[in-house]
């Protein structure tokens, strides 16, 4: 058995929030011990975030070649070599790869181990034979696909998000399940690249956001041609790749080459030895208090493992409240409230805050719901990218509870209105904001200002205005 490892911090999961509290607390001068039982880099880099954005940028690229017309382009049908696709899906991750790789962390002053932890003690884990102690620990461990008690999903082939990225044959027809954010954009990306799609969801397709913003994108997709179908209890699966039965309740069955289980994220918890820390935890995850901080003081959790929202950007903004609390003392405590999210779909979906009738069930109808179209900017014409809407929800005297955009560059356009609920911004400061003309952006400008149209054209203040006309 080695000797003991003692360090400031120990770090376990290199994938992005776990590298971020590496990253800065090792430069801002504490001894850092990383460990990671797969790869660096986590789900993002390997099988999320990264790849799904690859595959859909290629996706893309084959449907603009159709729909060109309208611009005086003849259209043509593009030819997708789908494991040159898949190729360029690994092209991207591996030129990402340097930067979160063990070679950059130990270059910064990490100590970096490859292997399983596992806690031992309140104040210990092994790594294989390797004695670790820290003076605080952070679990980054991440989360895996959801697996849904499906009967016979256990003797079927089927991918996951964890899989699908190393397959290099287009599918004839790729079944979904689960029409969250990951099944939206892997059935979006697979049609256009020639596949045809059926995606099944037991409730409603993204329903998490706003369901009039979520009926663009579920519009959009359809047109496309992937069949969705919502409110569907799946019976049973079987089959193997090439050759899939998907039957629903009431005896219909769905026949497919492939399956895919878009379901939702599971924490991973399992084979840490939270017990043996005295770290309490439940199936959603790991339990934290508003610091991160886990039932063993030491112990921090940050990321997808300890449940609820499960974004990149999230764990990151865990990291940097555990670093305020490990390296600076300072009890920094998270506020979820103004997370931002987006589904990379054509059009990208986008929401920060409230939606309209969560915002109505908390405020009751002092609550507004503010829309303007993409139809009405001018930058979207010129494009032709008219499909969509900004719908912004207002409390009393102005205030934003919350904004959803259904449409083009949506994600980049979320990022106004999360820094406005962040500081607790009205209506009348978007009102006053300069966009450059012609941008996608002036639509939230045009929101903000249509917020205030009943009033400022209103009868009484045209009497103002002939009022103060005759001075």
């Amino acid at each position: 058995m080695s000797a003991l490892l003692k360090t400031d911090v120990c770090v376990i999961g290199a994938g992005s929030g776990g590298l971020s509290v590496a990253a800065g607390a090792v430069q801002m001068g504490a001894d850092v011990v990383l460990i990671e039982k797969d790869k660096m880099g986590g789900d993002c880099l390997n099988t999320g975030c990264i790849p799904s954005k690859a595959l859909l940028a290629a996706a893309k690229k084959a449907q603009s070649m159709r729909k060109t017309k309208e611009f005086g382009i003849e259209a043509v049908q593009p030819k997708v070599d789908f494991t040159a696709v898949m190729a360029h899906v690994q092209d991207v991750i591996k030129g990402i790869e340097p930067n979160d790789s063990v070679e950059r962390f130990e270059d910064l002053g990490s100590t970096v181990i490859l292997g399983t932890a596992r806690f031992t003690s309140d104040r210990e884990l092994m790594v294989g034979e390797q004695r670790i102690t820290a003076k605080r620990f952070v679990i980054a461990t991440g989360s895996r696909a959801g697996i849904p008690p499906i009967a016979g999903l256990q003797e079927t082939d089927y991918f996951t998000n964890e899989t699908i990225f190393s397959n290099t044959v287009c599918p004839d027809h790729l079944i979904i399940i689960g029409a969250g954010p990951i099944g939206v954009e892997m059935a979006q990306a697979h049609v256009r690249l020639g596949a045809a799609v059926t995606v099944l969801e037991r409730s409603r397709a993204l329903p998490k956001d706003d369901p009039e913003l979520a009926d663009i994108v579920v519009g959009a997709l359809r047109e496309e041609g992937v069949s969705i179908r919502e409110q569907v209890n799946i019976e049973r699966v079987s089959g193997k790749h090439g050759a899939i039965q998907v039957t629903l309740e009431g005896g219909e069955c769905i026949e497919g080459s492939h399956l895919l289980i878009a379901a939702g994220r599971s924490p991973n918890v399992d084979d840490l030895g939270l017990e043996k820390a005295n770290v309490d935890y439940e199936k959603s995850g790991i339990v934290v208090d508003d610091r991160l901080r886990t039932s063993n003081k030491r112990i921090f959790a940050i990321g997808d493992v300890k449940g609820g929202l499960m974004f990149t950007h999230l764990a990151n903004y865990d990291a940097g409240i555990v670093i305020r609390n490990i390296l600076f003392k300072i009890p920094s405590k998270k506020n979820y409230a103004f997370i931002p999210w987006v589904t990379y779909s054509d059009p990208e979906l986008a929401q920060v805050g409230m939606t309209e009738a969560q915002a109505r069930e908390r405020f009751g109808d002092v609550v507004q719901a503010i829309s303007w179209p993409y139809s009405e900017n001018d930058r979207a014409r010129t494009e032709r990218s008219t499909a969509g809407k900004i719908k912004v929800v207002v409390g009393k005297r102005g205030k934003i509870l919350g904004a959803g955009i259904a449409g083009p560059h949506a994600g980049e356009l979320i990022q106004t209105w999360q820094i406005a609920l962040a500081k607790g911004m009205k209506m009348s400061d978007m009102a006053s904001m300069i966009a450059p003309y012609p941008t996608f952006s002036e639509i939230s400008k045009r929101a903000a200002g249509a917020y205030f149209t009943d009033s400022l054209f209103s009868p009484r203040t045209k009497r103002i205005v002939r009022l103060l006309l005759k001075i």
